[in-house]
């Protein structure tokens, strides 16, 4: 193996180390050379590079080694881009379900992006533009991709934290005509491998074709929104009761 492969490869075996449920509160240098097979020196050079990255992070303290925000951000973004490519499958088959629009939407700030559609060919449906932005305080997709937020920012981005609270309990959010006169949407999280909520699913509809139905609608956006969790390594949302 030459000096770059091997230097990788030790690297990739701290990563794994520190992964483990054994290394939560941090492992020092001498631990982590025990277990990855390597001198101290190597290993520390190893760590050095890696904190340079964002990949780890020392406590000032301990002097313990923890996987850094910088792996956290590389895994998001790969479960972003697998959530894009599995998703058009599972929005079509709720759009036939539903007979409604159905979209994928991430939160940008204040406003939730809209990153997929998919329409049926009703004449009168909600379409979503793709890559269009939306208010996150009126839409049902930007209060799931609040669940997360703490009651200081959901008050900063004009959120009311009880409504929130109980749509968290629910699994699922409803709004009847807040964001537009004669539209009703339910939406659901998609969550991640660490159970934070990454996108949306939701379904769109004119009030006086869908109003009846929207509870029960609900629950099939949170079977779909789940389905997405699942396949790029997250939980299941919170079923609809």
């Amino acid at each position: 193996m030459n000096p770059g492969t091997a230097a990788l490869a030790r690297g990739l075996d701290v990563v794994r180390a520190l992964a483990e449920p054994a290394a939560e509160d941090g492992l020092g240098v001498v631990a982590l050379a025990s277990l990855v097979g390597g001198d101290k020196s190597q290993v520390s050079r190893t760590l050095r590079t890696l904190e340079e990255h964002g990949f780890v992070e020392r406590d000032a303290e301990t002097l313990a080694y923890r996987l850094g925000w910088g792996l956290f951000a590389v895994a998001g973004r790969a479960g972003e881009s697998r959530l894009v490519a599995k998703a058009p499958p599972v929005l079509r088959s709720l759009v036939r379900e539903l007979g409604e629009s159905v979209h994928l939407s991430v939160r940008q700030g204040d406003q939730v992006l809209t990153l997929l559609s998919e329409s049926p060919t009703a004449t009168l449906h909600a379409p979503g533009r793709v890559g269009g932005l939306t208010p996150l305080a009126s839409t049902s997709a930007g209060r799931v991709l609040a669940f997360d937020l703490e009651p200081a920012e959901l008050e900063a981005l004009g959120l009311d934290a009880g409504a929130i609270g109980a749509a968290r309990s629910l699994g699922y959010a409803i709004v009847r005509e807040e964001f537009e006169p004669g539209l009703v949407a339910a939406a659901a999280p998609i969550r991640d491998g660490t159970a934070r909520v990454v996108a949306a699913v939701n379904v769109s509809a004119p009030r006086f074709r869908f109003d009846d139905r929207l509870e029960e609608a609900a629950a099939k956006v949170v079977e779909a929104a789940a389905s997405l969790s699942a396949a790029i390594g997250g939980g299941a949302t919170i079923a609809p009761a």
